[in-house]
């Protein structure tokens, strides 16, 4: 690496850690006022209120890291500018993108850094600040497993069947309290299927049901048999593709799902309708999506902080700003679309990082030109 290179590095790097933990010091004490009476009240050791924020670090480093880049960008850039370093640089032989090429690869590195975050860390963070919360505030969750659904209904429209579930754990193979309807193509029930519980064999696909009974109709909804395995016995089902995961996962929200229960998700639920997948589609693409936010930052920010003159500093930093933050609610409107079905996921997705990443590419060929987006509007004479 070059000596000019390292200067840029460290130049930025600086305001960049400074913009980090000053993001982090705002959030942790906004967040102590929230939660810091039941951290006292309850006396949380302090090992278990670190753990609390550290669960949550994954999370609030993704929202923070773009902005982080954005101002540090602004601070350090301009005040390269302003003491013509940046002129110099590009007075040595070097072009613009150039100069800037050790930027681009810090927004490269911290796209891949979020991608990490992203794919499993920040999405159970949501989940693990609640369980946390219960652990301190030492509630029924000491007693009950986290994942725990109860009430659940569920309907499996390949086999016609229809599931209702007094307690079940998406990772457990055993479900409580267990109700199902089997329905003909005309919706007429065919069978009904009761047991104090189901356990599930993953490798055979079989389903056992204890302590139940097997009721059978006819197209009248008379009943023509019942084979009743109450006091003990069990009955096997053979060949079921319905599993405690595919059951519990239609009560599952997809930002609080990782990529690979996304990926499963879509995968064992296919024959759901469009729309009930769509937000599940949509995120799964954002998660891929969101974490180049970092390199689409330095693309915008890095063109507008080089000035070379005092009257155009401040209106090209509130121009960085004001395009970051119609990053953010063009992202928002993109995804609403998409979870709403009106967008395709990957459309809805990508559309606002492949806008913004153009308009940072337009922006840094103005510059490297030598000239300024007030150029674009000022009559030639």
């Amino acid at each position: 690496m070059f000596l000019l290179d390292r200067y840029l590095l460290r130049s930025f790097l600086e305001p960049f850690l400074l913009a980090i933990g000053a993001f982090l010091g705002v959030w942790l004490i906004f967040d102590l006022s929230d939660h810091g009476a039941d951290f006292f009240r309850n006396g949380a050791a302090p090992l278990q209120i670190a753990m609390f924020y550290l669960l949550q670090l994954p999370q609030i480093l993704l929202i923070a890291l773009p902005i982080a880049i954005l101002l540090a960008l602004l601070f350090c850039l301009t005040r390269m500018s302003r003491s013509n370093e940046i002129i110099s640089m590009l007075s040595s032989g070097r072009s613009l993108g150039r100069v800037l090429m050790p930027l681009f690869a810090v927004g490269v590195g911290m796209s891949v850094f979020c991608l990490v975050l992203n794919y499993e860390l920040a999405p159970r963070a949501e989940a693990a600040k609640r369980a946390a919360l219960d652990d301190i505030r030492r509630s029924h969750a000491q007693n009950t497993p986290r994942d725990q659904v109860d009430g659940h209904l569920f309907r499996d429209r390949l086999s016609g069947r229809t599931w209702f579930v007094r307690k079940l754990r998406p990772s457990s193979s055993v479900m409580e309290g267990v109700q199902i309807l089997q329905q003909d193509g005309q919706g007429n029930i065919t069978r009904k299927w009761y047991a104090e519980k189901a356990i599930h064999d993953p490798a055979t696909h079989r389903w056992t049901l204890q302590r139940g009974m097997i009721v059978d109709f006819n197209s009248e909804g008379e009943v023509l048999k019942i084979d009743s395995f109450e006091e003990q016995g069990q009955r096997v089902l053979e060949n079921w593709l319905e599993t405690p995961w595919r059951i519990a996962s239609s009560r599952l929200d997809s930002q609080q799902l990782t990529t690979p229960e996304l990926e499963e998700y879509l995968l064992n639920n296919y024959d759901f309708p469009s729309i009930q997948l769509a937000p599940f589609r949509t995120t799964l693409s954002d998660r891929w999506a969101l974490p180049w936010s970092c390199l689409v930052v330095v693309f915008l920010a890095a063109p507008l902080s080089i000035v070379f003159s005092r009257r155009g500093t401040l209106s090209s930093a509130g121009l960085a700003i004001m395009l970051f933050f119609l990053m953010l609610m063009s992202r928002s409107l993109f995804l609403a679309l998409g979870k709403a079905g009106r967008l395709p996921p990957e459309v809805a997705a990508w559309s606002p990082q492949a806008l913004f990443f153009s308009i940072g590419f337009f922006l840094l060929w103005l510059r490297s030109s030598n000239r300024d987006v007030a150029s674009l509007f000022l009559r030639k004479t």
